[in-house]
């Protein structure tokens, strides 16, 4: 998945909390919220001097899909949405998630869903028939 790919599937997706996402489109999500955040920041201090106006705008408009990705990635993992909440316990929390969410999903389908990795793949056997 590409990072176009990634960002059009989590706002798409800005809402749900099922399914599973692989580390790609977590990752790529999350470059796409710092990118925001930085321009948001310089176009709040051109034209505002210290209000953060549009930086306040755009973290509201991508919290829910943010928390949606998390979710939908930590699924991926075989790991309930509510493990997002370690992330409050300061430092730790942070980096038992950075942790979680950099490693491999689990291979093939698990109780949230089919494998997306699978998912995105051709179907080699198709081609060779």
């Amino acid at each position: 998945m590409n990072f176009g790919q990634a960002v059009r599937t989590c706002l798409n997706n800005y809402a749900n909390f099922s399914g599973r996402a692989q580390r790609s489109e977590y990752w790529y999500f999350f470059l796409f919220i710092v990118i925001a955040n930085i321009a948001t920041s310089i176009l709040d201090a051109v034209l505002f001097d210290e209000t953060p106006v549009f930086y306040l705008v755009a973290t509201l408009a991508l919290l829910v899909p943010s928390i949606s990705a998390g979710v939908r990635r930590l699924h991926d993992l075989e790991k309930s949405g509510w493990w997002l909440l370690i992330g409050f316990i300061p430092l730790i929390g942070a980096i038992i998630l950075i942790v979680f969410f950099c490693q491999r999903g689990t291979v093939g389908p698990n109780q949230f869903g089919p494998d997306p990795l699978q998912a995105s793949l051709p179907d080699t056997h198709a081609a060779r028939a």
